[in-house]
């Protein structure tokens, strides 16, 4: 195939039975599952091991799974040492980045990295994947506090995934509707077939690189704003809005200019996301549950994707994952600039089985180009120039 498509768009890059969507009528399921089901009857650690070993697992398995996320929560006090030394003023996800990679350096574990039959060692797979599971929601809170001129609080073992991770952020036990709120959205957006970032760590692991430098490609993928750093762009353009009676006429200006409406549209999806239906459900049964006290920013959001809809519906344009979910997080009390570290904590379960997966028949990745350059010339001495 020679033809250049911009994106690689429609390009299939690999085989795969992780993840599926249908685009046209809003479908996502793992491995099967409906995502609508996963988030209302599933935990993150149940879709972590169905993403990861391809079936739901029986209770006795989940709960050594459980237990071994719980058992390798806790970092290297060096891991900490270096992060106190990184500007504080930093994006939380460059961070991230930084101290994935520095993990490979702590916790050594490539050596069976070195040809093909690594496949085989299901063991080395899954104890790795454990390890950077674990310490991936570690690590983004620990930043939280270092950042700010304190020592981390301590992971518990006695939590769930998603209760140590706020517990983590704030020292408190999480607020229970807080918690599966948090617990639905790790699983919402734990996986989604061969997005960017997903392909740069399908690329980094078939070069049998460490799982942590995998990771760490992926996660400076997913940085960028037109992948996971959206919901964060989201909540400053609702800011900026200001309130319900100004999205129309801002929503206008924005289109005459043809100035990007950040949460809205997917190169995937045509109809609305059905991440953002179940994120925006959620928000809708905890202001109900709270008596309407919730941020007042999602009062403008329900009037700007009415707006949208009326405008851009006809175009297959409608709200995507990032738009409601930086207003979940900013109502459990999560820093904007740390929405995207959320994501990545989620999204590392489906990279990790994506880089298992490219291990079982793994073929290094070295795609071709249309050279638009000069022809072969001859080279001029700089004093002929």
């Amino acid at each position: 195939m020679s033809e250049y498509l911009p994106g690689l768009e429609g390009v299939p890059a690999t085989k795969s039975n992780i993840s599926d969507l249908d685009g046209k009528r809003g479908i996502l399921t793992y491995r099967g599952y409906r995502i609508a089901d996963l988030a209302r009857c599933s935990s993150f650690e149940e879709t972590a091991m169905l993403l990861l070993d391809g079936r739901l697992p029986t209770r006795k398995e989940l709960t050594e799974f459980d237990h071994q996320l719980r058992d390798n929560r806790r970092v290297k006090y060096n891991i900490r040492e270096m992060m106190k030394y990184l500007p504080e003023t930093g994006h939380p996800m460059e961070m991230l980045q930084s101290a994935i990679a520095a993990l490979s350096m702590f916790y050594p574990g490539d050596e069976c990295l070195t040809g093909s039959d690594v496949c085989e060692d299901l063991n080395y797979v899954h104890n790795m994947s454990v390890k950077i599971l674990a310490r991936m929601a570690t690590i983004v809170a620990m930043w939280e506090h270092l950042r700010n001129g304190y020592d981390p609080i301590e992971p518990r073992r006695d939590l769930t995934y998603a209760e140590n991770l706020l517990y983590m952020f704030n020292g408190e036990d999480p607020d229970p509707d807080y918690a599966r709120i948090m617990d639905a959205c790790l699983i919402l957006h734990a996986e989604h077939t061969i997005n960017a970032s997903t392909f740069a760590a399908l690329v980094a692991g078939s070069t049998l690189a460490s799982p942590y430098l995998v990771i760490a490609a992926a996660v400076g993928t997913l940085a960028g704003p037109l992948h996971g750093g959206a919901n964060q762009k989201v909540v400053q353009m609702l800011r900026e809005i200001g309130s319900p009676d100004r999205v129309e006429a801002w929503l206008d200006e924005q289109l005459e200019h043809k100035r990007k409406i950040w949460g809205f549209g997917h190169r995937e999806y045509k109809v609305k996301d059905p991440r953002a239906t179940i994120l925006q459900n959620m928000m809708m049964e905890l202001m109900e549950k709270r008596g309407g006290e919730v941020t007042p920013l999602f009062e403008i959001a329900l009037a700007l994707e009415k707006a949208a809809e009326q405008r851009l519906g006809a175009k297959g344009v409608y709200p995507n994952v990032d738009f409601y979910s930086g207003l979940l997080y900013l109502q459990m009390g999560i820093p904007e600039d740390q929405f995207t570290s959320i994501f990545a904590v989620a999204r590392c379960a489906g990279w990790l089985a994506h880089w298992r997966e490219q291990l079982k028949d793994n073929r290094i990745f070295r795609p071709t180009q249309v050279y638009t350059g000069e022809q072969e010339r001859d080279y001029v001495p700089i004093d002929q120039r």
